[in-house]
């Protein structure tokens, strides 16, 4: 079915009682705007009523998260940084919904980045720091309070977020799912347990779901979520479907191990001289020679992503279904350090947030950063759930509802970094890009540190790809003079003090120990 062997997970409907047929002719009606007006002796019902006023439909929304892999912002071609023209599914959500023009990870890493995600906390609070470690078993997730409020909780492909010193990296017992108990074919890692054709995912009673050779892995995955979306659903559903690319394969791949990108077949050919982002361009790493496949890989998920919005269209779902765009982290292709992540820099920190739905059809873009930590609570927002009192995130929803609400905005986001770059920490304003790393720490067995220095520090206005680091300069004739650069009427060194005391009281803010940041005459 599907272009897979089986089936797995759940079939039929998530039930919920029958409607009676006088329910059934009301919520028709509610569905015509003109009739529904003078149905509830309203003069205009439109899509941001549903968020902001006393109006109420008879059933809440669904929520599909879509969530990519590794995916830049920037090629999102409708953000009007790359010219390829090759993204007209994501192109038509951005023009149709709303954008959040600087949504930023609060983790540059697969798992942290995961967590941060389903909980609304910060890495360091659900101790998923790093690659290895899941959430516990009893963590307020985003499947959890969606469960509380009657939606069925269910997940397709990448989970990542079960420890893999028990489970692994395929099948992922439901103890360490998250809440996600209903619908589920996914894996715990499977850029290492499963391969781009000719592999398996493992269903709800963890039995393996093939598909074969002749099926592309992100394929196979949407054919399972619309098999999902065709099904009978008489409450409404929270739906992830997290996708693997363009995340590199780390293992098997036919008859080889492969640590690189792997598009769909002929796909890499179409990309073969493509737009070079210029953060790329000035820099050594494995993107001549990655990049074409890359662009093979975000086609596949833009496709992917219109045929769920033609399969929503046809289930007569899309206008009762928010859909949101992200990804955990982004890709500069070993250019800032061994891996494709884990720096402070754009490139690795700066990721899609475009979402389309009641509530969002607003043609909207937000410039205010805002973060990973603030999906799960702005989910619950949008749909009128309770925030629980775990979340160290905030609702963005006033960022959509309030042309005031930016004047209260705290524009800023704190960063925390433990992977190949090292453990470091950052801050994210409008005009800068904040770094101090802990260059003693071991990364493998702490999350942080109490000792840090200057590291980085880029004007995000004055240079967008950020290959001019202003941190720690001096003058190697006199070593013991600091160079002092001016943006405009402030000198550097007080910027940095700046910042450097912001990102202290954020660190604290965020549940750790008050740290040492010192001045560090370091310039790479």
């Amino acid at each position: 079915m599907d272009g897979s062997k089986k089936i797995g997970a759940i079939t039929g409907s998530f039930a919920q009682g029958e409607d009676s047929d006088v329910d059934l002719k009301r919520r028709a009606l509610l569905k015509q705007p003109v009739l529904a007006a003078a149905a509830l002796g309203a003069s205009k019902v439109n899509s941001l009523d549903v968020l902001t006023s006393s109006f109420q439909p008879k059933r809440r929304p669904n929520v599909i998260l879509y969530h990519s892999d590794q995916f830049r912002w920037d090629f999102v071609c409708a953000a009007g940084q790359n010219p390829m023209d090759f993204t007209p599914n994501l192109d038509t959500m951005y023009r149709r919904g709303t954008v959040f023009e600087n949504f930023v990870t609060n983790q540059p890493l697969c798992s942290p980045s995961r967590s941060c995600l389903m909980t609304g906390q910060y890495a360091t609070t659900t101790k998923v720091w790093r690659n290895g470690p899941g959430l516990v078993p009893d963590a307020v997730t985003i499947a959890t309070e969606f469960k509380k409020a009657g939606y069925s909780a269910n997940y397709i492909g990448k989970w990542h977020l079960a420890p893999l010193d028990r489970v692994g990296v395929g099948a992922v017992p439901l103890q360490y799912r998250g809440g996600f108990t209903d619908f589920w074919v996914a894996a715990n890692a499977p850029e290492e347990s499963t391969q781009p054709y000719n592999s398996q995912f493992w269903d709800r009673d963890n039995q393996p779901v093939a598909y074969g050779d002749d099926v592309y892995r992100v394929d196979f995955l949407t054919r399972q979520a619309q098999s999902f979306l065709r099904m009978k659903h008489e409450k409404p559903f929270l739906l992830v479907i997290s996708q693997l690319e363009p995340h590199q394969q780390n293992g098997p791949c036919g008859d080889n191990d492969v640590f690189g990108f792997v598009p769909p077949r002929g796909y890499a050919e179409k990309f073969r001289s493509p737009y070079v982002p210029a953060d790329l361009k000035a820099l050594p790493g494995d993107w001549p020679y990655e990049l074409n496949k890359y662009y093979g890989d975000i086609k596949a998920i833009d496709e992917s992503l219109g045929r769920i919005f033609q399969t929503l269209k046809e289930e007569n779902l899309e206008d009762e279904t928010i859909v949101i765009f992200t990804s955990d982290h982004a890709c500069h292709f070993r250019t800032r350090n061994a891996e494709y992540k884990c720096s402070g820099h754009e490139s690795s920190i700066h990721v899609p947030l475009i979402i389309q739905g009641p509530g969002f059809d607003r043609h909207q873009k937000i410039p205010e950063l805002v973060s990973m930590i603030d999906v799960f609570p702005s989910l619950l927002d949008s749909v009128g759930l309770p925030i629980p009192s775990t979340v160290q995130g905030q609702s963005f929803l006033p960022l959509v509802r309030d042309p005031e609400a930016h004047k209260k905005w705290p524009n800023e986001v704190f960063i925390q970094i433990s992977g190949t770059g090292g453990v470091a920490r950052a801050l994210r304003t409008s005009e800068w890009t904040y770094v101090a790393l802990a260059p003693d720490a071991d990364v493998h067995r702490f999350p942080g540190s109490m000792r840090y220095r200057d590291y980085q520090m880029y004007n995000n206005r004055a240079d967008p790809a950020q290959l001019v680091n202003l941190a720690g300069r001096v003058n190697f004739r006199v070593p013991t003079d600091r160079l002092v650069h001016f943006i405009g009427e402030r000198a550097v060194p007080e910027v940095t003090a700046h910042l450097r005391e912001r990102l202290i009281e954020r660190m604290v803010e965020a549940g750790e120990a008050r740290p040492q940041i010192d001045y560090w005459p370091y310039y790479p």
